[in-house]
């Protein structure tokens, strides 16, 4: 049997267990993981897969953004003006910012044994470190180097990803020692 119908008899007859919805999308993921199990540990097979799925939605939401919601025009609120691939960025990414916590919080890193509010509290500082690194480099690439926006967008997204899985992995969702005393909103 080759590797795909294998897949496909697993999900349909034998590992496709019911569950909750994140559990379901973690089993699948799963299923994809054998052939890279040697490259690769399996928290990091998940990140990819979860962090390239959320970089997608977030990618086709800035073009429709920025494309059809704002059609390339500034957006004026009255007290203040955003450039259109600044708008776009704007609405994009509380979405994806969501979507990318669920799915890191669920999927990605669900060993942690941090209190939830714990882990959205240190999801939102690296978010916050990552907003900042998206401003800076949109504002570069577009207004000074004249890149594209969408490309723009892409190349900021490389920067981003490799700083959020060591932040995420060694702060926002890390494993805690049971013996081990913190203050966990300081450290």
């Amino acid at each position: 049997m080759n590797y795909l119908s294998e897949i496909i008899y697993l999900c349909i007859c034998k590992n496709y267990k019911a569950g909750s919805m994140h559990t379901r999308l973690t089993q699948f993921i799963d299923l994809f993981y054998p052939p890279f199990r040697k490259v690769m540990p399996v928290t990091v097979f998940r990140y990819i897969v979860c962090g390239g799925s959320n970089v997608l939605f977030d990618w086709a939401l800035y073009f429709v953004f920025y494309n059809f919601i704002f059609q390339k025009t500034i957006l004026n609120l009255g007290f203040i003006a955003f450039a259109p691939h600044i708008a776009a960025l704007v609405f994009t990414f509380p979405i994806t910012l969501l979507s990318g916590f669920y799915l890191s919080r669920n999927i990605t890193f669900q060993d942690s044994n941090l209190h939830s509010r714990i882990q959205l509290f240190r999801y939102l500082v690296i978010v916050g470190v990552n907003l900042l690194i998206n401003y800076v480099c949109l504002k570069c690439f577009v207004d000074y180097l004249h890149i594209f926006p969408t490309p723009s967008k892409m190349m900021t997204t490389v920067f981003t990803t490799i700083f959020s899985y060591f932040a995420q992995k060694h702060y926002s969702f890390r494993k805690i020692k049971p013996d081990e005393v913190e203050n966990t909103f300081t450290t």
